[in-house]
Parts: structure tokens; sequence; C-alpha cells
């Protein structure tokens, strides 16, 4: 059993506090903090949202004694600011209140931020040290490195699939309109959980042609994700419910570019067209994807190499026949049991 130092335990209430604001700080990242007076927490804070005061900030105005700052840590699990942006620099902050010692989680790849906060606390005299729990400083804000190291949103893949292997049933016009049920309400509780955390969700033209979704939260409270949709030829109907501008809705395709209401007609060229999409979304500053289908939409993310974690829900039907699951390989990281449906979570460590 590893036993984690008194370092590690405040890094890792830094990270307890960061989570909190799961979902809502977008474009920020999710940021705790905690200062330690001779052993004993006397303040702490987390990002709440953006534009909204920093961690530190928030851990600085809890503490009481603000003498006691003076003989304190600082810990806090991503490096803290030094441009103006909405808010000063923490930077600023942490010298400005005379705090000695300063430990951090991970570096900010942020190019406005990417050290330039270490060695401004570091000019000053404030004692840094880095890298206590990095790896799990990094996997908390995975979306936000993914967009600001590869300029694309965090990906992620979803589907229901049955006992034997099967997302969907062979369906004709007949049937078309309603998605074809595979797990349980407690799995699709999680998967509008899951909507409400993440900033865009998109599907292929033959899942909203058979399915008609909303992609909306509906089961959980939260906010709605970028509605956005592969539609090459416009053959979605204009009556179906992915138009009804009821949400900000992008449609990538090949044939048009306007804008009526909040539904956006997005021209890619047909070369180009998966990159195209991935970066016509991180210009609109939206750090995680995630994609529900259908099959050949999944397939192709997986084929290209360009997917960061799969959601495999699976059911305790079985179809016998139909439309096969996607077929991926990646690292199995999680599992759940939601009631009679289950859930497999994956990663995918060599993508581009």
């Amino acid at each position: 059993m590893n036993h984690l130092s008194q370092e590690e335990k405040y890094i890792k209430r830094c990270l307890h506090l960061a989570q909190q604001a799961e979902g809502n700080t977008y474009p920020n990242p999710m940021v705790g903090s905690v200062i330690v007076h001779k052993g004993k927490i006397i303040g702490e804070g987390y990002h709440r949202k953006s534009g909204e005061p920093h961690a530190e900030v928030n851990a600085v105005h809890s503490v009481k004694n603000k003498s006691l700052l003076k003989e304190s840590t600082l810990y806090v699990n991503l490096e803290p600011c030094a441009h103006y942006g909405k808010t000063p620099p923490c930077s600023k902050l942490i010298i400005d209140n005379s705090i000695p010692n300063v430990v951090i989680g991970c570096v900010d790849s942020f190019s406005e931020v990417a050290g330039k906060g270490i060695e401004m606390m570091e000019n000053a005299g404030v004692k840094v040290k880095l890298g206590v729990l990095e790896q799990e400083s990094l996997e908390l804000n995975r979306r936000f490195f993914t967009y600001h190291n590869k300029k694309r949103p965090y990906i992620i893949l979803k589907w229901a699939e049955t006992q034997d292997g099967y997302i969907d049933i062979l369906r004709n016009e007949d049937n078309y309109g309603q998605p074809t049920w595979i797990t349980n309400e407690w799995a699709r509780r999680a998967v509008h959980k899951q909507r409400a955390s993440e900033q865009a969700i998109l599907v292929g033209t033959q899942t909203a042609i058979k399915d008609n979704p909303s992609l909306t939260v509906r089961d959980w409270k939260g906010a709605q994700p970028l509605r956005c949709v592969i539609d090459k030829k416009c053959r979605i109907a204009k009556d179906y419910k992915l138009l009804d501008s009821q949400h900000p809705t992008v449609v990538y395709n090949l044939e048009k570019a306007e804008k009526k209401g909040l539904t956006e007609f997005v021209k890619l060229s047909e070369g180009e067209f998966t990159r195209q999409l991935l970066n016509d979304l991180w210009q609109r500053n939206i750090q995680s994807l995630i994609i529900e289908g259908g099959r050949a939409t999944l397939q192709h993310f997986i084929n290209a190499n360009l997917w960061d974690e799969a959601y495999k829900y699976i059911g305790d039907v079985c179809f016998h026949s139909g439309v096969e699951a996607p077929q991926f390989k990646g690292e199995l990281v999680g599992k759940q049991n939601l009631g009679s449906s289950k859930l497999r979570v994956y990663r995918n460590y060599t993508n581009g």
C-alpha cells in the first residue's frame, strides 16, 4: 500500500476541490488550491467558472488571518498563471501576499502560462516545488491539455451495444425516427450526465435520419453541449429535431455555408473533412467532443486514430443480427455496473 506524503495529500485535496467545478470552467482548466500553515489548512478554494476568481484567489481570500500567509505554503494542482486575462495573474497575487512556498502538481502548457508563472515566482524569491502528483494533475485536465497541445478537442466515443455485439437492428424507412433502446434508464441517465460535462456532441447522417435524436441534456441538470452533425449532402429533413434551432447546432457538409437561427451550416472539403471539422471546433474553443455514432462515424474516427476515450455501454439484450458494434483497440481503465446495464471505459494512448 502506497502512503501519500504530506505534500501529496494536500495536492490530492487540490484535485478534489478542482473537480467540484467539472463542466463549468471552460475554456479554463479545473484548479483547486490549499494554503497550509504549520501543518494546518488555513484556506482553500477552487476555480468555479470562467471569468470568476481563480483557485489561488479564492484560497487566499478564505484565510482569516492574512498575517499567517508569509509563513505558509500554497498548494495548487496547476501552475499559477502569469498573464492578465479576465482576472489578474495568480503568480503576482502569491508574491504580493509574501507566500514563501508554493507546491505545484503540473506545469500549465497553455502558451500564455507555460512556465512563466513559476519563473515569475522564483524571480521574486518564492520557493517552488513542481511535479507532486503530476500524472494525476495532468489527468484531471486532460481535455484542456489535449486542446492546447494537439489543437483539437478531446474526443470521447460513446455507444451502446447488446450482449452479442450489435448497436442496432437492421432498419428500413418504416422504422426510422426512433432510436433502438439497448440499455436501461440508469445508463441513459449516465449518458445525459456525460453530455452535461462535455462541450460538444456529434453524430453522423445515418444516425440523425434513423433515430431523429435531439442530442439534448434531459435526464440530468447541466449545460447543453453544442450539437454537431455530419451531413455531407444535406439530406436531413428540415423538420428533424437537430434542425429545430432550439439549441446551437453545426451541420458539417460539402454543399453550403449559411446560418439560420441557431443552426449553422459549415462547408468543408471532402479530402480534409475530418481535420477541418476538428479544426473548426478547436477555433470555437471546444475542448471536448462526444461522438455518439452511428457505426460508420465511430469507426471512421477509430480508423483515423482520432479518439482519446471510449465509453461502451452494454445492455442485457441480444439482437442476434444487425449493425455490428465498432471494432477498436484500447486500454480498459474503468468498469461500472448500472443495474442490468454495464459501462466499460477505454483509453487510447497512441493517438494523434
